[in-house]
């Protein structure tokens, strides 16, 4: 709830709140990643657990951050496939809701989706081997 006050939103569409709690999703789980990681150093943040919380789409040992730095390098070189995934991966919503969201044809969605996949696969395995 810290991340957005949803009594005085004013959704303007289904599109809209698509949108915001996809990217709601992804700053909760950078969030819990981000304390993770701290306490791991010893800053003595307590990690919030996602024990027991279904993601759409999230593997256990997928590393969150790596994902959140290389979901916003793609970001900046084209910001449509990396908005499909963060819908799609983040939000766990389909094709067909993707594209209403953003206000594309399912074909252009899964056209981002298929290129944001393999740019990230590509920067994903660069950083593990870099």
């Amino acid at each position: 709830m810290r991340l957005l006050d949803w009594r005085v939103v004013r959704w303007q569409n289904r599109a809209h709140f698509f949108a915001t709690t996809a990217t709601m999703m992804r700053r909760v789980l950078v969030d819990a990643a981000r304390a993770r990681h701290a306490a791991k150093r010893g800053r003595g943040l307590e990690a919030s657990s996602l024990d027991g919380v279904d993601v759409a789409g999230a593997e256990p040992l997928m590393d969150i951050l790596a994902l959140e730095d290389a979901l916003t390098a793609l970001a900046a070189v084209d910001p449509r496939p990396a908005r499909v995934i963060e819908l799609r991966f983040f939000g766990g919503y389909s094709v067909e809701e993707t594209a209403e969201a953003l206000g594309v044809s399912a074909r252009t969605v899964i056209n981002d989706w298929n290129t944001a996949r393999a740019w990230l696969r590509n920067e994903l395995s660069t950083r593990d081997t870099g």
